[in-house]
């Protein structure tokens, strides 16, 4: 049994978080790069130079590449062979992110009593946290700073069993499609498939989470992601609702078993600011 303070997860998530919103993973870089080699329309090249500009500005001159620098989501899969020790691990987690968004002097975005007040609470916290316990004496840690531009335009759908695999393309598309730029194409797009509504949904998050481009390594789930990202980068929204050949960089499905008389889909849309960091502790 491996001891492992608490307060190493608070600075690491902290650190996390501030690299997280300044530096964008070379994956995602790169597939800049290719959307812009790829893309033909002239509106949407221009953007995409921008982007690129930005990704490279931010991280030299500390400056966060959106000014939404998200509600922190943080993924934990905890070794069974981890006894944490020092203190509270949700309380462990919010330090980080209330360090790390002070430290960083990133934009706080969270609100308390979400249907009436509405009220700051100034640190960016209470954190989404999701703990997943695994085998082995490590702990893994994912960030996500989510802005609200690309998860506002998230949805769920529990299709009819018959409406199957051409159904699944289908709906995915149409979420896209309504989104137009809201979400700020041009997008990753996290689809979640079976399971219960609530196991879809989080399956489509942590979809995210995976290097751009990275197929999946079920080879059927691979298949529709290739399928699904023609459709889309068939619409025509482009980068930013501006026109053009490439609305979407990758389509990640992650797919589970589920009732014989349900077909939960759900669909969580990644802007072009697609932040996340990771570490193994």
């Amino acid at each position: 049994m491996r001891e492992l303070h608490v307060a190493k997860l608070t600075s690491t998530i902290s650190l996390l978080f501030q690299e997280a919103c300044h530096r964008l993973p070379n994956d995602v870089v790169d597939a800049l790069r290719s959307a812009r080699d790829r893309e033909e329309s002239g509106a949407s090249r221009d953007i995409l130079d921008k982007l690129l500009e930005n990704a490279e500005l931010a991280p030299r001159e500390m400056i966060p590449l959106c000014q939404d620098t998200g509600l922190a989501v943080v993924f934990i899969e905890l070794g069974q062979d981890v006894h944490l020790v020092g203190g509270d691990l949700r309380d462990a987690v919010d330090e980080g992110v209330r360090q790390g968004y002070a430290e960083g002097y990133l934009r706080t975005s969270v609100v308390c009593r979400p249907f009436t007040a509405r009220v700051n609470t100034g640190d960016n916290t209470p954190s989404d946290i999701w703990v997943e316990i695994v085998s082995g004496e490590s702990v893994k840690i994912s960030v996500l700073p989510k802005g609200a531009g690309s998860e506002n335009m998230s949805r769920l759908m529990v299709l009819t069993p018959a409406m199957g695999r051409e159904g699944v393309i289908d709906y995915v598309a149409s979420v896209v499609d309504e989104a137009g730029g809201n979400p700020c194409p041009p997008l990753i797009v996290g689809v979640g498939i079976g399971g219960t509504t609530e196991k879809t949904m989080m399956m489509a998050k942590k979809a995210l989470l995976r290097p751009v481009g990275q197929p999946s390594a079920d080879e059927e789930n691979a298949a529709l992601e290739r399928d699904i990202l023609e459709r889309i980068n068939g619409l025509g929204v482009g980068t930013l609702g501006y026109g053009g050949t490439v609305t979407a960089l990758a389509i990640h499905v992650e797919s589970f078993p589920c009732h014989i008389a349900s077909l939960p889909v759900a669909v969580n849309l990644q802007c072009h600011s697609a932040r996340r960091g990771v570490a193994v502790i």
